[in-house]
């Protein structure tokens, strides 16, 4: 009798939640459906709800960056891993937040691109600390490796730093290398690694 208390008084409090909070389903139904600006704006509703509920954040993360709002998507996906460390996609995402905006942001300075892609490629790193053998986490870090040591390569006074490029590209390599080793064959990786190696001879 207890444990049957217990269990109606379960299902009441989640069907009372959802009853309280449709913006939840109204979002997750949108993010479905690839309205990704629609699930943000009832993702949010639904989040005043409860402030703190890690799905809720997660979809509006998720729904953020495939609606091009990385600095929101970066943002959310903060508030993830503060709740959830453990979240291997939540790093994944917000490292891919963080390269483009390093690389596609107009009017940004050097040191706040730099600064970006370190955190890029601090994110991917988690994410393969947490799920080591999923090759998307080493080919987009490679890219950021990449575009770390273009960035660094660059001949800007007080920038510039060969040591720095060269190290990056050498990881970008390594990277490149393990996506092969686990998925042979790819000619698209072959032919990025290719451009990494000749880029990273052509450094002076």
């Amino acid at each position: 009798m207890r444990s049957y208390t217990l269990l109606l008084f379960l299902v009441l409090f989640v069907s009372t939640v959802f009853a309280q909070n449709p913006n939840y389903k109204m979002g997750e139904r949108a993010l479905i459906n690839g309205d990704f600006k629609g699930a943000v704006s009832s993702l949010e509703k639904a989040l005043a709800v409860d402030t703190n509920d890690v799905n809720t954040l997660y979809m509006l993360g998720y729904s953020y960056y495939h609606a091009g709002n990385y600095n929101k998507a970066v943002t959310t996906f903060n508030r993830v891993v503060s709740l959830k460390p453990g979240e291997n996609s939540a790093y994944y995402y917000r490292g891919k937040a963080r390269n483009i905006m390093a690389t596609d942001t107009k009017g940004l300075s050097n040191p706040d691109r730099e600064k970006l892609l370190l955190l890029s490629i601090r994110d991917f790193s988690k994410a393969i600390d947490l799920s080591p053998d999923d090759v998307k986490l080493y080919q987009n870090r490679a890219v950021a490796y990449r575009d770390y040591g273009v960035l660094k390569g660059q001949k800007i006074p007080n920038f510039y730093d060969k040591t720095r490029a060269v190290n990056a590209f050498k990881a970008c390599i390594n990277d490149f290398e393990k996506v092969l080793s686990l998925t042979p064959g790819r000619k698209d990786i072959t032919n990025q690694l290719a451009d990494a190696i000749a880029y990273m001879k052509n450094l002076n």
